[in-house]
């Protein structure tokens, strides 16, 4: 597959942000599908939907990163104001920092739980979940309030 050229009619497009809101959503859902397995013992099925939520958030770190460095995007910018524009910039302020912890919260948590280190995998679990369900979540939200609710320029793709 031809990369550069596959970005380059990506170009100007605001699929990619699409993508990654949907792979956030996929992941939450996953997470959720894991979560509920193993409340149920069901050890296989938890452990299937945990490694697939961390395939699903593989590939949206690597479509995150082609979109920001990559395509060299310009940048969105938020256009409410008032107390919509603070509780946007909480949230995204909060959203970054925990998703910068993600990747080795996530990493280190499936190795654990991959090998049978099921104590330090069960302690670890109980930061990570509720860390990648936010970071998760709230990657949607600031996608539909960047993009839907509050676009910058041009109209909302699913919004009038």
């Amino acid at each position: 597959m031809n990369w550069p050229l596959l970005f380059a009619a990506l170009d100007n497009q605001p699929v990619l942000p699409a993508v990654n809101a949907a792979l956030n959503a996929v992941a939450a859902c996953l997470l959720m599908v894991g979560y509920v397995q193993i409340k149920r013992r069901r050890e296989r099925a938890h452990q299937w939907a945990m490694t697939a939520a961390y395939a699903v958030s593989v590939v949206f770190l690597i479509c995150y990163v082609s979109y920001h460095f990559v395509l060299k995007e310009e940048e969105a910018r938020f256009a409410g104001s008032g107390a919509v524009r603070y509780a946007y910039f909480a949230m995204l302020i909060s959203h970054i920092l925990l998703a910068f912890t993600l990747p080795f919260l996530a990493t280190a948590t499936l190795w654990l739980g991959l090998t049978d280190r099921r104590r330090r995998h069960r302690r670890l679990a109980w930061w990570t979940l509720p860390i990648w369900l936010y970071v998760s979540v709230t990657g949607v939200m600031i996608y539909f309030a960047l993009y839907h609710l509050y676009p910058s320029a041009g109209e909302s793709l699913i919004m009038p």
